[in-house]
C-alpha cells in the first residue's frame, strides 16, 4: 500500500496533474485575498465614519427645511412643516436629537456704534440649547433685561470684513472686537419700537443664523408678533451620520434641504461600498473557479488511479484510508495559502494605517476579527467541498 501512496503523491506533484494543481492554488490564493481585502475595507469604512477618533462633531448637526420651487414660491403656508411632517422626522432611525428652529415675528435693525457706520435689517431665531456651538455664560435672558445675548453665524464676519467693508471703505474688525462692542437693536411690531442693546457672545459654525436665546424669543413674539404660535419652517437634527444614503434618500424623497457639503461624503460611501461590493463578488467567483479546478484535479487523479484503487479494495485495503491519504494532500496547501493571503493582507493593512494616519483619519493597523473568521470560513467551505468530490469519486471507483 505504500508504493500505492507514493504512486499518488507523484501522479499529484508532476505529469499532467501539476498545471491544474498549480492554477488551483494561485485561483484559491487570490480569490481568498479579494474576499479578505473586500471584509477589511468594510471595517476599515466603518471606523472612519463612525469610530470617535474620527468623528467630527459638526458635522453631525443638519439644518432641514423645505426646497422652494416655482410651484410654491410666495406660498409661506407651503413651506412650514406640518405637525405630521415634523413627527415623521422625529421618529427616523438616523435622528439622534431633534429641535425646532423659532423665527422672529417682528422687525428688527441693528446698528454699530461708532465709526462703523454699518446699520442693516436682520431677523432672529431660536434653537434648544443643546444644539448651539457656544458655550457662553452670558447665554441667558430674563423678562426685563435690556440686553440680549446673540451668536452670530462666523460666515456674516466673513462677509463683512473681505466683501462689505473692503467696498465701503470700512476698517475689519476681529471676532473680539465684534464681542466687546454694543450693538444698538431696535424691535418694532404691533405698533411698538423700543430699542435694546445687543452682545454678541460667540460665532457659530453649526447654524448659519442670528440666534438669540428661547426665553427672549417666546417673550418677544408675545409682545411685538401675532401672540400665536407660527408654523415651523425649519428643523434641526443631530444624526451619527450625515452621509447615511437612508438619510439622503429621505430628505430628496421629500422634497427637503440641507447643507450639502455635509452630504457629500453620502456619493463617495456608496461609491466605496459599490467598489467592495464588486471586489467581494469576483472573490466570490473566483472562489468558485479554484474549487472547481481542485476538483476537476481530484477527480482526474482518481481516474488515473482507477485499476490500482479497484485492486487495492479487492486486496482489503478500506476506501477511508485513501480519501483520508488524498485529503492530506490538500490541507497543508489550504493553511498554506491562507496564511499567506492574511499576511499580505497584514501588511496592506498597516501601510493604508500610516499613510490615513498622516491625513489625521485612524484605523487599526492590524486585520480585524472578520478577515480571520473570512480565512477559516473560506478553508472550511474548500476542505468541504473537496472532501465531498474525494468521497464521490473513490467510492464510484472503487
Amino acid at each position: 500500500m505504500r508504493p500505492f501512496f507514493e504512486l499518488l503523491k507523484k501522479i499529484i506533484h508532476t505529469g499532467v496533474g501539476k498545471t491544474r494543481f498549480l492554477m488551483a492554488s494561485i485561483g484559491l490564493g487570490i480569490a481568498m485575498l479579494l474576499i479578505l481585502v473586500a471584509i477589511q475595507v468594510h471595517s476599515d469604512f466603518n471606523q472612519l465614519l463612525y469610530s470617535t477618533k474620527n468623528q467630527n462633531e459638526t458635522a453631525d448637526f443638519l439644518v432641514i427645511n423645505k426646497k422652494i420651487t416655482n410651484a410654491n414660491m410666495g406660498q409661506t403656508g407651503k413651506s412650514a412643516f406640518s405637525p405630521e411632517e415634523i413627527d415623521h422626522i422625529r421618529q427616523e432611525p438616523f435622528v439622534q436629537a431633534f429641535g425646532l428652529i423659532t423665527s422672529s415675528q417682528y422687525k428688527v435693525v441693528v446698528q454699530a456704534p461708532g465709526d462703523l457706520h454699518f446699520a442693516t435689517d436682520m431677523f432672529f431665531e431660536s434653537v434648544p440649547d443643546s444644539f448651539i456651538d457656544v458655550k457662553n455664560d452670558d447665554w441667558k435672558w430674563n423678562a426685563g433685561d435690556r440686553t440680549i445675548p446673540i451668536i452670530l453665524p462666523s460666515d456674516f464676519l466673513n462677509l463683512y470684513n473681505f466683501g462689505f467693508s473692503l467696498s465701503q471703505d470700512l476698517p475689519q474688525i476681529s471676532q473680539e472686537t465684534v464681542k466687546a462692542l454694543p450693538l444698538q437693536v431696535v424691535i418694532s411690531g404691533n405698533n411698538i419700537s423700543e430699542q435694546y442693546i445687543g452682545h454678541v457672545v460667540g460665532f457659530s459654525d453649526r447654524i448659519s443664523s442670528f440666534l438669540v436665546p428661547a426665553s427672549f424669543m417666546q417673550w418677544a413674539n408675545e409682545k411685538y408678533g401675532t401672540g400665536r404660535a407660527a408654523g415651523t419652517s425649519r428643523v434641526i437634527i443631530k444624526t451619527p451620520d450625515p452621509s447615511n444614503p437612508s438619510l439622503v434618500k429621505f430628505l430628496e424623497d421629500n422634497g427637503y434641504t440641507t447643507n450639502q457639503d455635509k452630504l457629500k461624503f453620502s456619493k463617495t460611501r456608496m461609491i466605496v461600498q459599490t467598489i467592495v461590493s464588486v471586489v467581494g463578488f469576483f472573490g466570490l467567483i473566483l472562489l468558485l473557479f479554484a474549487m472547481l479546478v481542485f476538483s476537476m484535479f481530484i477527480q482526474l487523479i482518481i481516474a488515473s488511479c482507477k485499476k490500482e484503487i479497484q485492486l487495492l479494495v479487492m486486496l482489503g485495503t478500506a476506501p477511508v484510508q485513501l480519501k483520508r491519504y488524498l485529503l492530506k494532500q490538500f490541507v497543508p496547501l489550504y493553511i498554506i495559502i491562507g496564511v499567506l493571503s492574511l499576511a499580505i493582507l497584514a501588511g496592506l493593512q498597516y501601510i493604508t494605517a500610516t499613510i490615513l494616519a498622516k491625513h489625521e483619519m485612524v484605523i487599526s493597523p492590524w486585520p480585524g476579527a472578520g478577515v480571520f473568521a473570512g480565512v477559516a470560513g473560506v478553508l472550511a467551505l474548500v476542505y468541504l467541498v473537496n472532501r465531498y468530490t474525494v468521497n464521490a469519486y473513490v467510492n464510484k471507483e472503487s
